[in-house]
């Protein structure tokens, strides 16, 4: 049919090879010409794509997949986050507000000290609550009462951070160089807080001149042998020691730690160099001194240290040349302790009324002689292997000495303290007490005090008038001092009884003695009935005589 559908060809049989069969010419269609036949292939060629039953699949996995390395880094990220939450929870550990003690760690902030005092009470169910900072970080302000107030600001908190220390450890030292806190160690000292070690022997050793001289003191007393020190001279300031001829020596300027400030000079004219730039740095001449020393070719140095009763000893031998063990590549070693270190040792610790905490420095020779070149106090650096053992030993020392010196009571102290001095006076002095039969005088307008009866009582005029006129005596002298309630009311009993005693006393008697004394207070008309009908009596009485006499 001209208007029907084109022939198509049908497809190929199972099994064929499609390129083998070739398509033939379509009616109506121009014959073939020379040119290349065109031409359907269904063979295994090369794959350009992916397949329509497999792409879901692989679809599926690789979505799985994502989805997996999705949940996979938000586990280890909450893990990352919980771990850092735990971390610090354990780090910060909630105190007892009402019950804890102030302990002020001073130190950098390499070493967290607040671990090696976890889980530590004093007294039982006191809290240790530690605070670490250091000199530069820290303001105070001293009350010869209430004690220094320590505060400072660290992080971004723009409050600072204010409280009264219970106790100070020293770890880092108050002088270096230029930085001087020698006032903070005065503040500390003016209000009156007990350390390791005492504020004291930390002042003490604020100027290393003056410790070699305790130690020239020390040496002199037990011997040079006993107590070897290396030779030392003393200048007040640089243009002094220009007259030194031993060379090479050694030059130690001002007060610093860790090797700073010290040169090995080798001739006259290192040292006029020396000098000049010690002259040339505006430090004032009392604060300039140095000292000078010869050079000893050391084979090691040895470091003691004394920590409460721990002793222990290490050897530092430099391996790069450096003629300052503690700069380049040195070898540290921990050697056994003599009895010779640990005398040294005790005989420093008794300096400045005693340190828990101190350690001295000694050079040995080529040729094994051993010289004391310094010593240290609680800021000297901890060596070795056994640094965390040292820490909980400190720690330990200073939670026995806070259990001696940090009482329950002290934490009312400021309280009372601040109660009292509003009052003017201690709490004895505002009630004092009072002896026995005395009362003193009011104060204030109060009510004045009952003076004593010096009048006998209603009845008793007649018997302590009798009494006056047979013995003659002068009446009763009133007391000088106040009677008491009590001497009052044995007083007015007294008076009772006499008067119901004098009622049965003869008639005679209470006449003269009427006629002495005049009525007292409270009497009125029935006493001059009687007295009238009385003298009656006695006249009829004389009348009869007079009469039946006659």
């Amino acid at each position: 049919m001209p208007g029907g559908p084109p022939n198509i060809p049908p497809p190929p049989a199972p099994g064929t090879a499609g390129s083998a069969v070739s398509p033939g010419p379509v009616p109506g269609s121009a014959p073939p010409t020379g040119g290349p036949e065109l031409s359907l292939s269904f063979g295994k060629g090369p794959q350009r794509g992916t397949s329509a039953p497999s792409s879901p699949a692989k679809s599926r996995e690789s979505l799985l997949q994502r989805v997996q390395s999705l949940t996979g880094a938000a586990r280890d990220q909450g893990a990352s986050i919980i771990g850092a939450a735990v971390s610090t929870a354990a780090r910060v550990q909630p105190f007892n507000k009402d019950k804890c003690f102030t302990l002020l760690v001073l130190d950098d902030q390499n070493t967290d000290w607040s671990k090696y005092f976890r889980g530590k009470r004093l007294h039982g169910d006191y809290d240790i609550r530690v605070e670490q900072a250091e000199f530069r970080e820290i303001s105070l302000t001293a009350n010869a009462d209430a004690g220094p107030l320590v505060s400072f600001n660290r992080g971004s908190s723009k409050q600072p951070k204010s409280f009264r220390p219970d106790f100070i450890l020293v770890r880092q030292a108050p002088r270096d160089g230029a930085k001087d806190y020698r006032s903070t160690l005065l503040g500390l000292k003016y209000g009156g807080v007990p350390s390791i070690n005492s504020l004291h022997s930390l002042y003490q050793f604020q100027d290393k001149p003056w410790v070699f001289a305790h130690l020239l003191q020390l040496q002199r007393r037990v011997g040079r042998e006993a107590f070897p020190l290396v030779e030392q001279t003393f200048f007040p300031n640089p243009r002094e020691m220009l007259a030194w001829q031993r060379f090479p020596c050694v030059l130690k300027a001002g007060h610093c730690h860790g090797g700073k400030a010290t040169a090995k000079l080798d001739n006259p004219a290192a040292l006029q160099d020396a000098a000049g730039l010690l002259c040339g740095t505006g430090l004032s001449e009392s604060t300039s001194y140095c000292s000078l020393e010869p050079y000893i070719d050391a084979k090691f140095d040895v470091h003691i240290q004394k920590i409460g009763g721990n002793y222990k000893a290490f050897m530092r031998k430099s391996i790069s040349g450096n003629w300052k063990t503690n700069q380049g590549s040195a070898m540290l070693e921990q050697i056994p302790m003599t009895e010779k270190y640990k005398s040294w040792i005790d005989e420093v610790s008794e300096l400045f009324g005693s340190m828990e905490v101190c350690g001295i420095a000694v050079i040995v020779s080529k040729e094994g002689k051993e010289f004391i070149i310094s010593a240290s106090d609680s800021t000297f650096p901890l060596m070795g292997d056994t640094q965390e053992e040292d820490r909980r030993q400190i720690a330990d020392l200073v939670v026995g000495r806070m259990q001696n010196v940090c009482r329950p009571s002290m934490l009312t102290k400021a309280t009372s303290r601040t109660s009292i001095s509003s009052r003017g006076g201690s709490p004895t002095e505002e009630n004092p007490p009072v002896p026995i039969g005395s009362r003193p005088a009011p104060v204030g307008g109060g009510p004045p005090p009952i003076p004593e009866r010096t009048t006998p009582g209603v009845g008793s005029i007649g018997r302590h008038g009798s009494i006056s006129s047979q013995s003659g005596e002068p009446p009763e002298q009133p007391m000088d001092k106040a009677p008491t309630l009590n001497s009052v009311g044995r007083r007015d009993s007294q008076a009772s009884q006499s008067s119901s005693i004098s009622g049965v006393s003869s008639a005679s008697a209470a006449r003269s003695n009427a006629s002495k004394v005049g009525p007292g207070p409270g009497q009125g008309a029935p006493g001059n009935v009687d007295e009238a009908e009385d003298t009656m009596k006695n006249l009829r009485k004389t009348f009869a005589g007079i009469f039946g006499d006659m």
